[in-house]
C-alpha cells in the first residue's frame, strides 16, 4: 500500500517499487544487532512514477528524523522566516525544515494569524502538517467546533507564505461552486474557475471547511483531483498531474497539449480540509472514498496548561485562582462524561473573550459571565441544570452573597482622537462605576435615558449594561420569547452606540446566497452578483440584527462562522472581506493603495461592524427545534431576556398608554400572570400568545375605545374561534376566575341597521369610527371595485 497511491496507479507503474528488507548488521552497527534498513530498487529510469516519489520523501523523513532520537520529547522550536522572507529562505519547526517559494499573487497569503507565542501543541500540528505537505500528501484536520482548526491552517499557510482559496461548505454548495461557474459577458457564455480549479492551476492551497455540511453528491466531485490530480473540467480541458504533463512534454511541445486542451496542475498544489466528527456532532458522515485521500489529525482543544497561559495573559486584574477554577470547569463540560449526560460542549475558545470582560469587572460574578457563554438554564433541561450546577459547586464557582452584578449604563461618550470609532461606556456595578471602550457606530451616541419610545424598567438597564460588556469582545445573542422586546432594547442599545441598524429577516429555507451574495442579470442580459446587506453592512460598519436566528438551517449558518470568528468572508464573485488590521497589513507589505486592493476584490471589515442575533429560547426536550448546538455555542455571546414581571409590565403599558383604564389594566395583568406562571402545558401555550407586545396592543384599543370589552380583546389575541377545544374551554375557565366576563348589556354597539358608510370632508365614517382618505400619487395602482354596501 505504501509503494502504490492505489489499485488503479499500480496498473499504470511499468516499474514497479519494490521494497527489501536488509536485517544484515552495518559496518557501525553492534555486532549481533539485528538492524532493519529499507533499500530502495527501482527500474532504471522510473524515478517519475507517483509510488516512487512518496516513497523516496518517506525515506526522506525516516532517515532525517534517526539520529536525534524521538522528536516528541526535544522541544519543538519555530524559526519564523517573516513576512518579508526572500525566496529561498527556510522555515525550521524543530527537525523538519521547508523552503519558501516567492508566491505569484501575494495578497492571497494568510496575514496576522501568528501570535508572538504559539503554544507548544499548535506548533506541533504545524510541524506534521509541515511533513505531509512535503511527502505531497492532503490533510485532513478533524476536530469539536470552534475557530482553532481553522487557525492552525492559516497559521501554517502564512508561515510557508502559501495563497490560499478558502471555501465554507454549506448545504447549498455545488459542484459549479468548486469547478467552473457560467457566466455572461457581452451576451456570450464563459466559464469563470473556481476555487479548486484555480488552486490546482496556479499551485495554491484550498482550504475546505465544514465537509461534514456538504450534500453527499458534491464532494465526491473531487476525488480524482486529490488521488491523482486529475480532473475533466465543463469547459473541455482536462487537469493532468505535474509529473504526467512534464513526461508528456518530453514527446510533445506545450503548442500541442495546449491544442489537446490539457492543463498542468502545479506541484505545490495541496488540499487542508476541514471538519468536525460526525456521528458525535450532527452532519453528513464522510464518504469513506473521499476519506481514506486525506491524512487526519485530531485537532483536540489545547491542553489545560496551554490554555492557562493565555487565560493568565488576558486577564491580568482576574485571580489566577478564579482564572483555573474558570477553565476547570469548561474542561470538564468538555469531557466524555458530560457528553454521556447529553450536556453539549462548553466554547473553550470563547472564554479568553470571558477572561477579558473579568479583567475589566474582577468584582463581577464568575458564574454570571459563564451563563453568558453556556447559557445552561436556557439550554437544558432540568437533570442538565442540575448535573452543571454540580460542576459548579464543585469548583466553587457558585454566587455567594457578595458576588456582584452590572446594574445600569451610566453615561455613554463618544472617543474623539481614535482612527475607528469608539465610545467610552460608564457601567454602574455595585457602587463603583467602570469604564470600557467599545466599537461605536458612525452616528452620534445618545444617553441611555434619552429615548421617547423606551421605559427604562430595572431589568432592561441590567441587560443593556450586560450587553455593553459582551458589546466591547464578541458578537451577541438575544435570547427571550415571542413579543418581549427583544427588538425594542436592541434599536436602544445602538442608538446608546450611535450605530446605524441592518435588519434581516430569517428564514427556514433560506440558502447561503441569500446571506452573502445573489446573482441577477443586467439590462443587456450580463450575469453579475450583487452583494446582500449583511456584506453591505460589514463594509459600511453598521449593526447587522439577525431576527429569528433559530429558524434558518445550520448548515447554511455555516457560511458566516469565519465572519463571526474571524471578520474575513470570501465571497462568490471572487471578492474578499479582511479584518482591518490584516488588511492594513497588506497594504504596507505589498505598497498597494486602496484603489489597487479593491481592483484585486479586496476589501476592509468596517472595525464597528457587528452582529446582534435575536432568537426565541430552544425547546427543550424537543428534537427538531434544538437550534442550540455545540457549534451554535462558539459563535455568540448568549444573553437572556426574561418576561417583565408584574411592576415592572405595568410600568411599560402605563406609560405607553397613559389614559387605558385602571381596573381593566389590573383585570388583564392578573389574568396573564396566572397564565404564565402554571405549570400546565395548554395555558403556557395561551401565555405565549399574550406577550407584552400583544398587551400592549389591548391596551391600544382598550384606551381608544373604552367602552369596548375586554373578554374580546383577549379572546381574539389568544384565536379562540380556531383553538382546539381543551384549550378553549381552558382559557374560559382561566377568563371566569379572573372576572373577565363577556358583557351582557347590548346597549354599547349600536343596532347594525344604524350603521352607515360615509365620505365627508376628506375622511371616511362609517358607524362610530373615522379614518383619513389618502390621496394617492398614481390613481392607477388603487383598486378600484364595484362593490355594493351590505350590513354585515
Amino acid at each position: 500500500a505504501a509503494s502504490c497511491p492505489s489499485r488503479r496507479a499500480a496498473s499504470r507503474c511499468p516499474s514497479r517499487t519494490r521494497l527489501a528488507w536488509d536485517p544484515l548488521p552495518g559496518p557501525g552497527d553492534t555486532p549481533g544487532a539485528m538492524q532493519s534498513r529499507l533499500l530502495l530498487l527501482g527500474a532504471p529510469g522510473g524515478r517519475g512514477t507517483p509510488a516512487a516519489r512518496r516513497m523516496r520523501l518517506l525515506l526522506r523523513q525516516v532517515v532525517r528524523g534517526r539520529p536525534g532520537g524521538d522528536w516528541r520529547w526535544s522541544e519543538v522550536r519555530l524559526l519564523h522566516a517573516g513576512a518579508g522572507a526572500d525566496t529561498g529562505d527556510t522555515v525550521n519547526i524543530g527537525d523538519v525544515s521547508y523552503k519558501l517559494k516567492t508566491p505569484k499573487s501575494p495578497e492571497l497569503v494568510p496575514q496576522n494569524y501568528i501570535s508572538d507565542s504559539v503554544a507548544q501543541s499548535v506548533i506541533q500540528h504545524l510541524r506534521w502538517i509541515m511533513q505531509k505537505d512535503l511527502l505531497g500528501q492532503d490533510v485532513f484536520l478533524i476536530g469539536p467546533p470552534g475557530p482553532l482548526r481553522r487557525s492552525i491552517a492559516m497559521q501554517y499557510l502564512e508561515l510557508t507564505r502559501r495563497e490560499v482559496e478558502y471555501i465554507a461548505l454549506s448545504r447549498d454548495t455545488t459542484e459549479t461552486d468548486l469547478k467552473q461557474r457560467r457566466e455572461i459577458r457581452g451576451g456570450t457564455a464563459f466559464y469563470i474557475d473556481q476555487c479548486a480549479v484555480r488552486a490546482a492551476t496556479e499551485g495554491r492551497t484550498l482550504v475546505l471547511e465544514g465537509l461534514e455540511k456538504a450534500e453527499r453528491n458534491v464532494l465526491p466531485v473531487l476525488n480524482n483531483l486529490l488521488e491523482n490530480r486529475e480532473m475533466q473540467l465543463e469547459d473541455g480541458r482536462f487537469l493532468v498531474s505535474s509529473e504526467r504533463y512534464d513526461k508528456l512534454l518530453q514527446d510533445h511541445t506545450k503548442t500541442e497539449l495546449d491544442a489537446w486542451k490539457i492543463v498542468r496542475v502545479s506541484e505545490n498544489f495541496r488540499v487542508i480540509a476541514l471538519g468536525l466528527p460526525v456521528p458525535k456532532y450532527s452532519g453528513n458522515p464522510l464518504d469513506p472514498p473521499l476519506r481514506s485521500r486525506f491524512q487526519a489529525r485530531d485537532i483536540y482543544y489545547l491542553p489545560f496548561k496551554d490554555q492557562l497561559k493565555l487565560l493568565y495573559s488576558v486577564g491580568a486584574n482576574v485571580s489566577a485562582e478564579k482564572i483555573s477554577q474558570l477553565l476547570s470547569f469548561a474542561t470538564t463540560l468538555c469531557s466524555q462524561e458530560s457528553s454521556t449526560l447529553g450536556l453539549p460542549d462548553f466554547p473553550l475558545d470563547s472564554l479568553p473573550a470571558a477572561v477579558q470582560i473579568l479583567d475589566s469587572f474582577p468584582m463581577m460574578s464568575i458564574k454570571h459571565a459563564i451563563q453568558w457563554l453556556y447559557p445552561y438554564t436556557v439550554l437544558l433541561g432540568h437533570e442538565g441544570k442540575m448535573a452543571v450546577e454540580g460542576v459548579l459547586k464543585r469548583f466553587e464557582l457558585q454566587d455567594s452573597e457578595s458576588s456582584v452584578f452590572p446594574k445600569e449604563v451610566v453615561r455613554v461618550e463618544r472617543l474623539m482622537e481614535s482612527p475607528a470609532p469608539q465610545a467610552m461606556v460608564t457601567v454602574r456595578i455595585a457602587d463603583k462605576e467602570v469604564t470600557i471602550q467599545v466599537p461605536a457606530g458612525t452616528r452620534p451616541v445618545n444617553q441611555p435615558c434619552a429615548s421617547d419610545h423606551f421605559i427604562q424598567t430595572l431589568s432592561h438597564k441590567q441587560l443593556l449594561a450586560e450587553m455593553m460588556q459582551s458589546h466591547m469582545v464578541k458578537d451577541i445573542c438575544l435570547i427571550g420569547g415571542k413579543g418581549c422586546g427583544k427588538t425594542v432594547i436592541v434599536k436602544n442599545f445602538a442608538d446608546n452606540l450611535g450605530y446605524n441598524i441592518e435588519p434581516i429577516m430569517l428564514y427556514q429555507d433560506m440558502t447561503a446566497r441569500d446571506l452573502l451574495q445573489q446573482r441577477y442579470t443586467l439590462p443587456n442580459g450580463d450575469t453579475a452578483w450583487r452583494s446582500s446587506p449583511l456584506v453591505n453592512a460589514a463594509l459600511e460598519g453598521k449593526l447587522v440584527l439577525l431576527d429569528g436566528i433559530h429558524r434558518v438551517n445550520a448548515g447554511t449558518l455555516a457560511v458566516l462562522q469565519r465572519l463571526i470568528h474571524d471578520r474575513e468572508l470570501s465571497l462568490y464573485d471572487g471578492s474578499r472581506l479582511l479584518r482591518e488590521d490584516r488588511y492594513m497589513r497588506l497594504k504596507e507589505e505589498l505598497h498597494l493603495s486602496d484603489e489597487q486592493l479593491r481592483q484585486r476584490s479586496i476589501f476592509p471589515v468596517h472595525p464597528s461592524f457587528r452582529i446582534i442575533a435575536l432568537a426565541e429560547p430552544p425547546v427543550i426536550g424537543s428534537t427538531t427545534q434544538q437550534w442550540l448546538g455545540p457549534e451554535f455555542l462558539t459563535m455568540f455571546f448568549f444573553h437572556y431576556m426574561k418576561p417583565l414581571v408584574r411592576s415592572e409590565e405595568i410600568q411599560v403599558i402605563k406609560e405607553m398608554v397613559p389614559n387605558i383604564p385602571q381596573e381593566a389594566l389590573d383585570r388583564l395583568l392578573t389574568f396573564t400572570h396566572k397564565l404564565r406562571e402554571t405549570q400546565d402545558p395548554t395555558a403556557q401555550s395561551l401565555a405565549a400568545s399574550l406577550s407584552t407586545r400583544q398587551l400592549l396592543r389591548i391596551s391600544r384599543r382598550l384606551s381608544q375605545y373604552p367602552n369596548e370589552n375586554l373578554h374580546s380583546a383577549v379572546t381574539k389575541a389568544c384565536l379562540s374561534r380556531f383553538l382546539p377545544s381543551l384549550a378553549r374551554s381552558a382559557l374560559e375557565k382561566n377568563l371566569a376566575d379572573a372576572a373577565i366576563e363577556i358583557s351582557t348589556n347590548n346597549h354599547q354597539e349600536p343596532e347594525l341597521e344604524d350603521y352607515k358608510c360615509e365620505i365627508a370632508s376628506g375622511s371616511l365614517r362609517i358607524g362610530a369610527v373615522s379614518a383619513p382618505i389618502y390621496n394617492a400619487h398614481e390613481k392607477m395602482k388603487v383598486p378600484d371595485v364595484l362593490f355594493y354596501d351590505n350590513i354585515q
